[in-house]
């Protein structure tokens, strides 16, 4: 058993416990709260002056499916660019436990974290979620059934085939080809209902067309990429038409569609924050996008959209909160929200007993820039510690 003691503990859904303690057992987290009996053969941290939280999540990265350290000329595993719908593609065939953004995640105190392919295509294929332990092959790491599908809108999957004179050119093509997928999807899904009741109307096995089934059923979540915001409305248009489980991914100009989003009940996951102007869609980027978000009443997460530089994350949130972000719907979006939205949220997410012991150990204020990560906790386990 480890007993970490002392500490500012933040629990996330039940308060923050000044000069707790947690207890570990068995990779799970025991009891919490303050002057816990401690039996004698406790492994006992003293925690004084330290913040501990919930591992930190980002539901929204590339890690290992892009690749790190990467070589020249650099040809990335993260978007197979080589058809506009490639629902087929699984992101885990990518994911290399010895990637270098692994460690640098787990040592800003990321716990969980979601990988998959990028944008290029209308429909990407399937991410996954994952723990970031130290592990060899990626049965140590992923954490089965928590697959999701990728898809995006806007200026990428029109620079990637257009340019080639290959659908979709415009707007209104990406909006056809999501459209065609998920209507010839819904057909075969019916077929095969059809084929369950009735044995002999066989139906033609489809690999392509198999891989969306779970999504038009809606049994696999949606993951649509977009930045401006009449993008932002056909996606849910899109998703609505289908009756596809979704969320928004940047949602970028989303301040200017707030009431639209809260009555969509729309969960966006916001970010990364720092984008410069390398693309039109992105001109329109604000770091008081949560803030405002967190005012007018809609759900959000919060991530840096990246590989190594998923540990930049606590930058950004500190920088939304400069903006007007409040600390706990700061510590939220990167915790028990994004737990919720890979429905992982009855295991992380939160420091609540009987929930997975992953939290992290920083010197001060999470999100300072003062502060540092000193430790890093999964299922139970010190997967990093500062010398």
């Amino acid at each position: 058993m480890i007993a970490i003691t002392h500490a500012k503990l933040v629990t996330v859904t039940q308060g923050t416990i000044e000069d707790g303690t947690i207890l570990v057992e068995n990779g799970k987290i025991k009891a919490i709260g303050q002057d816990l009996e401690l039996s004698q053969d406790c492994e006992i941290i003293d925690a004084s002056g330290k913040w501990v939280t919930p591992g930190l999540i980002d539901a929204h990265t590339h890690i290992s499916t892009f690749n790190e350290p990467h070589w020249m000329p650099y040809q990335g595993d993260g978007n197979e660019t080589t058809s506009p719908n490639t629902s087929f593609i699984r992101g885990i065939d990518a994911l290399n436990p010895f990637d270098m953004a692994i460690q640098a995640a787990r040592e800003a105190g990321f716990t969980t974290c979601y990988t998959g392919p990028g944008s290029a295509n209308v429909i990407g294929g399937t991410g996954i979620s994952f723990k970031l332990k130290q592990g060899k092959t990626v049965f140590d790491l992923v954490i089965p059934g928590s697959e999701m599908m990728k898809m995006a809108l806007g200026e990428n999957p029109k620079r990637c085939y257009g340019s080639n004179k290959q659908m979709p050119m415009t707007r209104m093509g990406v909006g056809a080809v999501l459209r065609e997928a998920l209507f010839n999807a819904k057909v075969y899904s019916d077929q095969l209902l059809e084929a369950e009741k009735d044995p002999s109307k066989s139906v033609k096995p489809d690999f392509r067309l198999a891989s969306l089934v779970p999504v038009v059923r809606g049994q696999m979540k949606c993951r649509i990429h977009c930045h401006q915001a009449d993008d932002i409305v056909t996606a849910i248009r899109i998703a609505e038409e289908f009756h596809l489980d979704y969320a928004i991914e940047h949602c970028t100009e989303g301040y200017k569609i707030l009431d639209f989003l809260k009555e969509k009940k729309v969960t966006a996951v916001v970010g990364p924050l720092l984008m410069g102007p390398q693309k039109f869609e992105i001109w329109g980027c604000r770091q008081d996008t949560p803030a405002k978000m967190e005012e007018a009443g809609v759900n959000f997460c919060l991530t840096a959209d990246d590989s190594s530089g998923t540990k930049w994350l606590p930058v950004h949130v500190g920088i939304a909160m400069s903006r007007g972000l409040s600390f706990e719907a700061a510590m939220e979006a990167v915790t028990i929200r994004p737990a919720r939205l890979l429905g992982l949220d009855q295991r992380i997410g939160s420091l609540e007993v009987g929930k997975d012991a992953d939290l992290a150990i920083f010197s001060g204020m999470p999100f300072s820039n003062l502060s540092l990560c000193e430790a890093t906790m999964i299922d139970g386990r010190f997967e990093y510690r500062q010398d």
